[in-house]
This record gives structure tokens, C-alpha cells and sequence, in this order.
């Protein structure tokens, strides 16, 4: 694992203000590359690494950025204008940081390893996906049995982000050893430990940089110090999966809404510049269509962005939506993710044919977009979450 020091000083500015345009230009000079050739974009994340942005959301006291969940997402959404599975890989490892800075200032420092391996330049992964489980974090086809000092896990994770370079993979697993009381045990691996394999597996559609491999777990021994937190299968009740729910949502959704920003600014490049024999004032940005469609992108986006933004901030104020909490934070993915990929659809009529064609960037985002309704919740987990949040229907019941 990498330990280079990525602690930050004070004297280079903020971190929103190192990350210029000139900073970012290489990353959108490098993404098609990463794209075209299925490779980890191992050059983007040295230059993030150089900036102690693998700290973002690590508090100051322990040589970090110190962001609250608002200011890294913004920053999220802005690096994925250049770079969207950079910039998604990036939310899989802060959201892990996020949780324990959220516990230290609950006064739980247990999780406080994971900052100072961040502030290390560590690269933290998230294990959750499974095949044949829809009910992600909450239930699980891994296994955990209990032996001393820690537990045993057996299991395979799917859409492992950062797989190439993570150093920690924060897992769950399921210990039935009292059948009547079921539990769901989340830990981190290492990836030197003994009995964890990553299996090259990513050949995909969208996010291809992202370089999401699986991971093979076989009897991981996972000591006590790496538990994060034991918890009854099926409740999302437990602050531990509250802060990874509203950190992974948020700042994965931004990386969306990024994408969308990034292609209405294409499509406006493109209609005020794109031209036609059959239009007397020659821009397409003179036919009422496009005009509309533009219009409908800014809407699309409006809608997205003000209701996750609104999402974030009742985080950050304390507001209390108590048994609501699910809904408001699936529902703001769900709509961000939605309109993202409206906008890109839209920009794809708008600027015309070239966008069908291999190495141009709106082709790549068209295919990055995609890959949001796949994150959790999805579209039928989405739906069932608020439904029952709205019917006043316990979650941790009967699902049907």
C-alpha cells in the first residue's frame, strides 16, 4: 500500500483552489486514453495524490483538508467535468473517510485509523457489491465467523473501485451463527492480507477507468481493530450505515450531475457554433427546437442539483426527517442520476451525428452516464424505500 505523506499546507490556499482548470486540463486529455484502453487512471490519481486530495474530507488535526460532505461534493462535481471515473473512483474512497470523521466528532474515535492512513495517501475501496443480493450493506451472501481477536470472512465482491491501487476494502458479511438474531459484520481488509485476491474483471460499458475488479475473499482474517461496526441484518438504523449511505449517495450523485453540466456546456458550445445552409441567421442556436432543448437541459439540471444540494445541506443544518431520512437521501440520487442522463441525451440531439463516434467526449459520457442507475439504491430499490417510508411501512419488516 502506499504511504506517501500528502499532508496539506496551509500556504498553497484551499484545496477548491488548487484544482484550476490548468490543473484539471490533463485530466480530460487523459480520459479518453483511460477509456479507449480499459486502464486505471493512474496519472490522474498522483496529481490528486500531490495535492493531499486523498485527505479532502480528513480533519485538519489529523493533516487533512478537513471538508464537510457540501464542499467535497462540490469539488466532486467539478472534477468530474474533466474526468467522471476519476472522479467516481475518488467518491468510493472518500466516503469511507467521511464516516470516520462524522464519528470523531460524535466523540467516537474507533475509526480514527482510517484518517491517518488517508492523510498516509492510503486508498480505501468500497466491497458491497454482490451478485444475488439487492439489499446491499443491510444483507449479505459474504460470510463472517467469529474467532479470536476478530473474525473470518469468506465471500465475493463485485464493482470494487480503485482496484488496482486500494489499500483498505471496507466489506460486510453475514454472521448466522445465532440464527434467531442474525448480524451484519462491516470490516476492512487489507490487501496484502492473506486470502484476499482482486480478479481483473472490469470490461464494461461506462466508468471504465474506474477499474471496479472484483474481489475474491477466503477465509480473511479481519481483526477486532478493523471492525467498524456489528449490526442487526436488514436495519439501516445504525449511524455507521446512516453516514455511509448519505456520504456514498452524495458525492456519487454529484459525480453525475457533473457529467450533465459538462455535456449542456457541449451542447451550447455546439449550437452557437455549429452552422446550416437552411439557417438564414446560420447558428442551430437559432432554431426554436434547440432553444428548447437547451432549456429543458437547464431545467433537467436545476431539478437534480437543487434537490440534492437541498439533501446535503438538511445534513449538514441537523434537520431531523427521523424514519424519512431513506427516502430524502435515495430519492436525491435517484432524481440527480435521472436528470443527469436526460441532459446527456438531450446534448446528443443537440450537437447532432459526431456524438456517435468513438473518442468523442460526449460518446464517453453518453456510456458514463448510464452506469448511475446501477449505484444503490436502484431504480426498484428507490421506488420501494420511499413507497414504504411514505406508507409508514417498517423496513426492517417483512419486505413483502
Amino acid at each position: 500500500m502506499n504511504t506517501t505523506m500528502t499532508s496539506t499546507d496551509a500556504s498553497t490556499g484551499s484545496l477548491e483552489e488548487l484544482l484550476t482548470d490548468e490543473f484539471l486540463a490533463p485530466f480530460r486529455a487523459r480520459a479518453g486514453e483511460y477509456d479507449e484502453h480499459n486502464t486505471y487512471f493512474a496519472e490522474d490519481l498522483e496529481q490528486l495524490r500531490s495535492i493531499g486530495f486523498l485527505a479532502a474530507a480528513v480533519p485538519e488535526h489529523h493533516g487533512g483538508w478537513g471538508l464537510d460532505l457540501a464542499g467535497l461534493a462540490k469539488i466532486q462535481r467539478r472534477i468530474a467535468h474533466f474526468a467522471p471515473s476519476t472522479a467516481l473512483a475518488m467518491s468510493m474512497h472518500h466516503y469511507w473517510i467521511g464516516i470516520a470523521a462524522e464519528f470523531e466528532r460524535l466523540g467516537d474515535t474507533s475509526s480514527n485509523w482510517i484518517l491517518d492512513e488517508a492523510a498516509r495517501g492510503t486508498v480505501f475501496a468500497a466491497g458491497h457489491a454482490e451478485a444475488g443480493n439487492d439489499a446491499p450493506v443491510v444483507m449479505s451472501t459474504a460470510s463472517a465467523r467469529r474467532v479470536d481477536g476478530g473474525y473470518r470472512i469468506d465471500g465475493h465482491k463485485m464493482f470494487g473501485s480503485n482496484g488496482p491501487v486500494w489499500g483498505f476494502l471496507g466489506v460486510h458479511a453475514l454472521d448466522a451463527s445465532d440464527p434467531e438474531n442474525p448480524v451484519i459484520v462491516h470490516g476492512f481488509v487489507g490487501r496484502d492480507d492473506p486470502g484476499v485476491a482482486v480478479v481483473e474483471t472490469w470490461n464494461t460499458l461506462g466508468m471504465r477507468p474506474s477499474q471496479s475488479h472484483d474481489t475474491v475473499l477466503t477465509d480473511v482474517f479481519v481483526p477486532d481493530e478493523r471492525i467498524g461496526r456489528i449490526v442487526p441484518a436488514g436495519d439501516a438504523t445504525d449511524p455507521f450505515l446512516f453516514f455511509m449511505n448519505i456520504w456514498a449517495l452524495g458525492l456519487f450523485s454529484n459525480v453525475y450531475l457533473g457529467i450533465a453540466e459538462r455535456s449542456l456546456d457541449i451542447a451550447v458550445r455546439s449550437a452557437t457554433t455549429k452552422t446550416s445552409v437552411a439557417i438564414p441567421q446560420g447558428a442551430y442556436a437559432a432554431n426554436p427546437m434547440v432553444q428548447h432543448q437547451i432549456a429543458e437541459m437547464f431545467l433537467e439540471l436545476q431539478a437534480g442539483r437543487a434537490t440534492l444540494d437541498r439533501m446535503i445541506d438538511d445534513f449538514l443544518a441537523g434537520v431531523d426527517h427521523d424514519v424519512m431520512w431513506a427516502a430524502h437521501i435515495t430519492s436525491a440520487k435517484w432524481r440527480a442520476v435521472e436528470s443527469a442522463k436526460r441532459v446527456v441525451d438531450i446534448a446528443l440531439d443537440v450537437t447532432g451525428g459526431a456524438g456517435m463516434f468513438r473518442g468523442n467526449e460526449l460518446e464517453r459520457l453518453y456510456r458514463d452516464v448510464r452506469c448511475g442507475g446501477f449505484h444503490p439504491a436502484n431504480d426498484a430499490l428507490t421506488h420501494e424505500t420511499v413507497a414504504k417510508a411514505v406508507l409508514g411501512i417498517d423496513p426492517t419488516g417483512p419486505r413483502w
